[in-house]
């Protein structure tokens, strides 16, 4: 169900003629999604860190690859790029995507950062923000910054 999220989402970005910037792998749902938006036509640019480019991970297909040294200016330079930051079920990397939200909060970028709930993949976590809105380590309007989409059609409104 994941991957099949992964490509409706690729599909759907294609569809709305919208473009894609991503980590510029080959591999995982990001792969599925550069792969999907790829075949609808759409841009699809990738970032990838020096010390992943020498791991045969790299997409070979897409708009523009760019290399970037670290993983810090992966980062930054996904921000520059992108418009919104729409976020699938993952792991540690996809966790790194908090760090954005952070940059909301301290208004370094007004973009919707909007997680994909897949079949309440990212419940545990929403749990965990509320809890720590709470216990006052966090301002409800700051919770406020993350959206929460259903699918990946519901993301794409919310990312307009």
């Amino acid at each position: 169900m994941y991957l099949a999220e992964a490509r409706a989402l690729g599909s759907a970005i294609a569809a709305a003629h919208m473009g894609l910037v991503y980590g510029g792998a080959n591999v995982g749902l990001m792969g599925a999604v550069a792969d999907a938006a790829l075949a609808g036509g759409a841009e699809v640019i990738g970032v990838l860190p020096e010390v992943l480019a020498g791991r045969e991970i790299a997409h070979t297909g897409l708009t523009r690859l760019e290399t970037v040294a670290t993983m810090h200016q992966r980062k930054a330079r996904m921000v520059a790029l992108a418009d919104a930051f729409l976020i699938l079920p993952g792991g540690y990397g996809t966790l790194e995507t908090l760090e954005i939200i952070t940059w909301s909060q301290l208004r370094l970028h007004a973009k919707p950062c909007i997680l994909i709930n897949t079949a309440g993949y990212w419940d545990g976590l929403l749990a965990f923000l509320d809890s720590t809105v709470a216990a006052g380590f966090l301002k409800p309007e700051n919770r406020a910054l993350l959206l929460v989409a259903r699918n990946a059609a519901e993301a794409l409104r919310l990312a307009r």
